[in-house]
């Protein structure tokens, strides 16, 4: 049995988060400051909090920076085989937020949640349509009725929703 190869090692997927959590720090210390990181004489401004988070996480990523960088595991820290059962749940979430609420082309909740469990069904579970189409329809009904009958909590709603008159 061959052995998959390995994704980069443990200390270079570490590196590469702490990088990713320098740069996050930095951008909320930067606009934090930008609206206001002082106290000001009526309390603290708007970025006042905020402000010392980012420091905060730019400090914690510094200190990981110097600790990941002084060790020496060089072991796979994933295989190709575990990256592609994560791209399999990851791209499609990804889709499937994209399509919810997208400024040129939201479908709303309903039609993407629809999607995400038919592809889900068909690719995983290898479901016949009929049984795709009862359940992600069915769901989808009873979120509908759930949310926006009964507890009155309006959920983004896109085309076909209009097309009933509910928008």
């Amino acid at each position: 049995m061959q052995q998959d190869k390995g994704v980069g090692s443990v200390r270079l997927w570490e590196v590469l988060v702490v990088v990713f959590f320098l740069v996050f720090g930095s951008v909320v210390a930067w606009d934090s400051h930008r609206l206001g990181s002082s106290w000001g004489s009526d309390g603290p401004q708007a970025g006042y909090f905020p402000f010392y988070i980012g420091v905060f996480i730019i400090v914690s990523a510094i200190v990981n920076l110097y600790t990941a960088l002084r060790a020496s595991d060089l072991r796979a820290f994933v295989e190709w085989g575990q990256i592609r059962l994560i791209l399999a749940v990851m791209l499609p979430s990804i889709v499937y937020v994209a399509l919810i609420e997208n400024p040129w082309y939201g479908l709303g909740i309903y039609v993407p949640s629809a999607l995400f469990i038919a592809v889900y069904m068909r690719v995983l579970g290898k479901y016949s349509w009929l049984m795709i189409a009862s359940v992600s329809i069915g769901v989808m009904l009873a979120f509908f009725m759930s949310f926006e009958v009964w507890f009155q909590v309006p959920l983004p709603k896109g085309p076909v929703e209009a097309l009933f008159g509910y928008a």
